[in-house]
C-alpha cells in the first residue's frame, strides 16, 4: 500500500493527484521550481522541496533530482503526472530502481510506444489500422497535403502541415528544432495529412495482461495542433464504428502489456467512417476529467489500484455528457500569441462538491493550477485552467459551461475566453460537425468579443468615485463637477490594446453619460467603487468593480473588461519608430533570418522567438528594408521590446524628395 507518494509535476496536474490521495489517506509531497513557489499546488502539498532554478530542463526535467528528492522525503511511489517525465522510460527504470512504486505503465511499454515511428509498426503488425508511413525523400506531389509530426512528443510541437513540395524540406528541419527544444529528440517523420479528419481517443486501462476500456473521446477542436475543446463521449460515431475503436484500443494496449491509465489516439475520417492509429499515450491524458464525469470514476485512484497489485475495475455503464475546455493565457486573433503578466482576478463559478466521481446531478469542475493574484511566465505552458461540464445531454453541457465561462471573472491577461464561448455555441460545433480543420474553417471564432458599450462608463463612474473617497482636498466637491456644466469630463482607457474614451457628467445630480437621448438615457441607480447599478429602459444591471492601481476590473452580468487608465501625458521614451518590429511576449531569439540592409517582402520571417514551449515567428509588416535589428540568437527578450525595424518601401525616396522640396516628413 502506498503511504507517501511525490508528483512528479506541477500547477494543475499536480493539484488534480493530490485530490485523490487527500480522499485515500495517501501522503502528499510536491516539487517546485522556483518561479512556482508562490503556487497553490505547493500549499496544497503535505510537503514541499524546491528544485533550483527556472526551466524545465533545469527542474521538472531532471530525473535523477527528482528520485532523490523522493527517497530524501522518505516516499515510497512516484506519479509522473502529465507532461514533462511522464513519458520517459529511464525516469520509470531509475524509480523502480531506486525501490519506489512507478504509478504508471512499465518502461518496456513507455519505450515501445515512445516512438511514433516504431509504435505505428507495432500496431500494424497488432492488426490496428495505420496511416502510410512516408519520408521527406519518398513523398511527392501526389501525396500531398503532408503532416510533419516528432517521433519523441505530441502537444502540437514538432508539428507542421506542408501543402507545398519545396516547402517541405524546411518545414521538417523547423519541426526537428522545435521538437529536440521540447523533447530533447529531434526525429520527425512525415505522414498523409487528412485535413478533414477527426481526433478520436480510447481511455483505456491495463493491467499488464489485459485492458478495459472507458470508451470514446472527440478531442477535434485544436489550435497549433495542441486540443481547446475535448468531450465524451465521441458524438456521431456508428455503433459499429464505436465497437470497432474500442476492440482496437484494446489491441493497442494488451501488445504492449500496458499497466495503468494510457490513451490509444485515432484519426478518424467520419465521411469514410475509417480511422487509423495516430499514437498512444503512456499516461492520464489532460482530459481525463470527461471520462470521469460521463462513467463515475476516479482514474487516478484506478492508477494508484493498478500500481498496489489490485487488478482491473469493472467498468461501469456511461451516463450523460461531458464537454471541457482548456483556458489559455494567449491572443486567439494574434496567431494565439501567449500572454503574461499578473492574474489580478481569476474566479469561475464552479460547483466544489461535484467532481465527476459518480454523482447523479449535473455540475461544472474546475482543474486550476493559478490563482487570483500569481504570475503568469514564459517558462511553462500557457494554461490556467480546465474547466468541465456535465449534463444529461451534449446540448446542456455546452449550453452550462459557456455561460459559466462567459460570466467568470478574469481579469489581467488576455485569454482564449471569448474564443471558448463562441466554439460552444458554434451552430456547427453543436450539430457535432467536427474536424482538426474547425478553427481554419471558423475564422470569425477566433476574435475577442468587443465589451458591452457602457462597460468603459462604469469603469469611469467606479474611478470616480475612488477618487472622490479618497480626496484629501476639496473633500465636499461631488465628483466631476466642473463651473461649466455642460463641458464633459473624458476618462480614457486602454481596453484589449484599443483606446477607448468615454465622456461623462457628474456633480449633485448623479452620473449621466454624455451626449444621450433622454428618452432612451442610462441612469445611474447606484454607484460606489465596487458596484455600479445602471438602469436602461426599465432594466437594471449589476456591474462588480475592483480598482487596482491603474486597471479598473469590471464585470457585468454579459462581459466583463479589464480597463487600464491611460495618462494623460504619454512619456517621449515609450515611443518607437514606425515599422519597429516588438516582441509579442517575453523569451528567447532562436534565430534571425535577416541583417540590416536587407530587402525584405511583406510577411517574409526576421526571426524566431520560443516562449512556452512554442516557437513564434516575427515577420515582416510591409516590403522595405531592415534599417535596425538589436536581436541576436540566443538573446532573452522582454515583451515589447524592439527587435528590428522595417522600412516601408519607398519611405527613404519620400523623405529625401521631401527634404529637396523643404518639408518635414
Amino acid at each position: 500500500m502506498i503511504t507517501r507518494l511525490l508528483v512528479a509535476n506541477r500547477g494543475e496536474i499536480a493539484r488534480r493527484v493530490f485530490r485523490t490521495c487527500r480522499r485515500l489517506g495517501i501522503e502528499t509531497v510536491a516539487v517546485h521550481s522556483d518561479a512556482d513557489a508562490a503556487l497553490a499546488f505547493v500549499r496544497e502539498a503535505d510537503s514541499a522541496i524546491r528544485l533550483p532554478g527556472n526551466t524545465p530542463a533545469e527542474t521538472y526535467l531532471q530525473a535523477d533530482l527528482i528520485i532523490r528528492a523522493a527517497r530524501g522525503a522518505g516516499c515510497d511511489a512516484i506519479h509522473p503526472g502529465y507532461g514533462f517525465l511522464s513519458e520517459n522510460a529511464d525516469f520509470a527504470r531509475g524509480a523502480a530502481e531506486a525501490g519506489l512504486t512507478w504509478v504508471g505503465p512499465t518502461p518496456e511499454s513507455i519505450e515501445r510506444m515512445g516512438s511514433k515511428i516504431e509504435s505505428k509498426k507495432l500496431m500494424e503488425a497488432a492488426g490496428v489500422p495505420v496511416l502510410g508511413n512516408l519520408t521527406p525523400e519518398t513523398a511527392t506531389a501526389a501525396d500531398l497535403p503532408l503532416l510533419v509530426k516528432a517521433s519523441a512528443g505530441g502537444g502540437g510541437r514538432g508539428m507542421r502541415v506542408v501543402t507545398r513540395l519545396e516547402e517541405l524540406a524546411g518545414e521538417v528541419r523547423r519541426a526537428s528544432a522545435e521538437a529536440e527544444s521540447a523533447f530533447g529528440d529531434g526525429t520527425v517523420f512525415v505522414e498523409p495529412y487528412v485535413r478533414r479528419g477527426r481526433h478520436v481517443e480510447v481511455q483505456v486501462v491495463g493491467d499488464g495482461t489485459d485492458a478495459v476500456v472507458f470508451g470514446t473521446r472527440d478531442c477535434s477542436l485544436q489550435r497549433r495542433h495542441q486540443k481547446v475543446v475535448e468531450e465524451a463521449p465521441a458524438p456521431g460515431l456508428s455503433e459499429a464504428t464505436r465497437t470497432a475503436i474500442h476492440a482496437a484500443a484494446r489491441a493497442a494496449a494488451t501488445s504492449v502489456g500496458y499497466v495503468g491509465a494510457g490513451t490509444v489516439e485515432f484519426l478518424y475520417d467520419s465521411a469514410k467512417e475509417s480511422f487509423w492509429f495516430l499514437e498512444m499515450n503512456t499516461r492520464l491524458q489532460v482530459e481525463h476529467p470527461v471520462t470521469e464525469a460521463v462513467y463515475g470514476v476516479d482514474l487516478v485512484e484506478l492508477q494508484i489500484a493498478v500500481a498496489e497489485g489490485r487488478g482491473l475495475p469493472e467498468v461501469p455503464a456511461p451516463r450523460g455528457h461531458a464537454v471541457e475546455v482548456r483556458l489559455y493565457a494567449e491572443d486567439p486573433a494574434a496567431e494565439y500569441a501567449p500572454q503574461t503578466g499578473t492574474l489580478l482576478d481569476f474566479d469561475i463559478e464552479h460547483d466544489v462538491q461535484f467532481d465527476g466521481f459518480g454523482s447523479a446531478t449535473s455540475g461544472v469542475r474546475l482543474d486550476s493550477g493559478f490563482e487570483s493574484g500569481d504570475e503568469v511566465g514564459t517558462f511553462y505552458d500557457a494554461m490556467l485552467a480546465k474547466v468541465v461540464a456535465w449534463a444529461p445531454t451534449r446540448e446542456q453541457a455546452a449550453r452550462v459551461l459557456a455561460r459559466r465561462l462567459e460570466t467568470a471573472s478574469i481579469h489581467g491577461l488576455v485569454t482564449n475566453r471569448d474564443q471558448l464561448v463562441f466554439s460552444l455555441r458554434d451552430a456547427d460545433f453543436l450539430a457535432g460537425d467536427l474536424a482538426t480543420s474547425f478553427y481554419d474553417d471558423h475564422p470569425g471564432l477566433l476574435q475577442q468579443q468587443q465589451p458591452d458599450d457602457l462597460v468603459a462608463f462604469v469603469g469611469a463612474v467606479a474611478l470616480a468615485e475612488h477618487r472622490r473617497l479618497t480626496a484629501t482636498v476639496q473633500t465636499r466637491i461631488p465628483a466631476g463637477f466642473r463651473n461649466v456644466v455642460a463641458h464633459p469630463q473624458v476618462t480614457r482607457f486602454e481596453v484589449d490594446g484599443e483606446e477607448v474614451a468615454v465622456a461623462w457628467l457628474g456633480g449633485r445630480e448623479g452620473y449621466r453619460l454624455a451626449g444621450q437621448d433622454d428618452d432612451r438615457a442610462v441612469t445611474v441607480v447606484e454607484a460606489s467603487p465596487e458596484l455600479v447599478v445602471l438602469d436602461r429602459g426599465g432594466a437594471t444591471t449589476r456591474h462588480r468593480v475592483r480598482i487596482l492601481g491603474d486597471a479598473v476590473l469590471v464585470d457585468s452580468p454579459f462581459r466583463g473588461a479589464t480597463l487600464r487608465v491611460v495618462p494623460r501625458f504619454v512619456d517621449p521614451a515609450t515611443q518607437v519608430a514606425e515599422g519597429s518590429l516588438l516582441a509579442p511576449m517575453p523569451g528567447t531569439v532562436i534565430t534571425v533570418s535577416a541583417a540590416v540592409g536587407d530587402v525584405v517582402a511583406e510577411g517574409q520571417p526576421i526571426l524566431v522567438m520560443e516562449a512556452m514551449k512554442m516557437q513564434h515567428t516575427v515577420a515582416a509588416p510591409y516590403a522595405g528594408t531592415v534599417t535596425e535589428l538589436s536581436a541576436s540568437a540566443g538573446q532573452q527578450v522582454q515583451a515589447g521590446v524592439v527587435l528590428a525595424v522595417v522600412e516601408p518601401a519607398g519611405a527613404a525616396a519620400e523623405a529625401t524628395d521631401a527634404a529637396d522640396r523643404g518639408e518635414s516628413t
